[in-house]
């Protein structure tokens, strides 16, 4: 998701032409007369502007239809609330790679209005279901091939550090919008220390692995299915990219915001995406830094810093509800808790957390067995 929120993917629209709804008439105007200069060039109808998303954040995305039968993407970004360079800057590097994102075919950049080709109609999260795993198999090796294409055109000093700051900044969204404000309760001072040290080893591990280019939100619902038959997917929701952890991307995808799978299907797809990033070189013996060698030591690793991102998921669904008035998202919040609560048990060193979730929760301490990894 977008940091500090998330928009939904702009594919996710009917293709119906609704009205859209303005504030502003004054950035109305703005936005009709920059599509009247486009209309020529671009071939644009521009009385098909429609709705082509809702969006958590300020940035909004509309669809409009052009003379040659297609679509294009109008991204609504105020330039007081949003900033697109760095949508710019990253859509550049993804290009580069050779990945298959929106391309910019227009940017007024005073008045936040960008032109952009249309990936299609449907995210790849809407071909998928649970209880189909098998039918899902060829996607995740689809997007964990991609994920690897984006990992390797990594390079340091091009995008901002994914750092011990910003690793805690997110984490404390967790105490400050999920504990405080929508579980309305405040911690003791031991109940405190256990989150603070969880969080100290989380943090710890995060920062132990190798740095790529991080998307920050690599989901099936930011992947579009391909438009041609073989084609690649495609890759949205990126403006928020990072160079950090290579454990993030992969946390990401496999333990999503909106779809959940058994653990043998998410370690299946994780070994694939190990031995393939063994292969390339960026884990492994073949690696600069020779980490990641062992699966066991990288899944761990993807364990913990997916740690991270349901803290951080769990804290920005809550502040979208309680700040933002956009409640949709506290309802897939029990999918984060569920992901922090199971792996918490998983080991040792966690147990305090574990059942100070349980505390959170209001939830009874589950009694049984704990083996392997703790």
């Amino acid at each position: 998701m977008s940091h500090p929120s998330s928009p939904t993917p702009f594919a996710l629209s009917t293709p119906s032409a609704t009205s859209v709804t303005w504030a502003d008439s004054a950035r109305q105007a703005a936005c009709a007369t920059w599509l009247a200069a486009l209309a020529g060039p671009h071939q644009l109808l521009p009385e098909t502007l429609r709705p082509a998303s809702a969006d958590a954040s300020f940035r909004r995305y509309l669809r409009l239809d052009t003379r040659s039968g297609h679509s294009c993407i109008v991204m609504d970004a105020p330039p007081d609330k949003e900033n697109c360079q760095p949508f710019v800057q990253v859509q550049a590097l993804m290009q580069q790679a050779g990945l298959h994102v929106p391309e910019i075919l227009a940017w007024n950049e005073a008045d936040g209005f960008m032109l952009l080709s249309d990936l299609g109609q449907h995210t790849a999260i809407e071909q998928l279901a649970p209880e189909r795993p098998q039918d899902a198999y060829a996607y995740y090796q689809q997007a964990t091939d991609t994920l690897l294409q984006w990992q390797l055109a990594s390079r340091p000093d091009v995008l901002p550090p994914y750092d011990e700051a910003v690793l805690r900044r997110e984490l404390a969204l967790f105490p400050e919008w999920y504990i405080a404000q929508h579980r309305a309760l405040t911690l003791d001072a031991q109940q405190q220390a256990i989150l603070q040290r969880a969080f100290d080893d989380i943090v710890a591990e995060n920062l132990s692995v190798p740095s790529v280019f991080v998307h920050r939100d690599f989901m099936m619902r930011n992947l579009m299915t391909p438009t041609t038959a073989g084609g690649p997917l495609g890759v949205l929701d990126f403006q928020d990219a990072l160079y950090g952890p290579i454990t993030y991307d992969i946390a990401s995808l496999l333990r999503d915001a909106f779809i959940s799978w058994e653990e043998g299907f998410v370690i299946d797809i994780t070994v694939r995406y190990w031995e393939k990033a063994r292969k390339a070189g960026l884990l492994g013996a073949n690696s600069p830094s020779g980490w990641g060698a062992d699966f066991g030591e990288f899944y761990r690793s993807v364990e913990w810093m997916g740690l991270q991102r349901h803290f951080k998921v769990a804290g920005i669904f809550a502040r979208l509800t309680l700040r933002d008035g956009k409640p949709k998202y506290l309802a897939d919040a029990p999918r984060f808790i569920h992901y922090i609560r199971s792996t918490s048990q998983r080991y040792r060193e966690l147990l305090p957390l574990s059942r100070l979730i349980d505390q959170i929760e209001g939830t009874p301490a589950p009694v049984g067995y704990a083996f392997g990894r703790v």
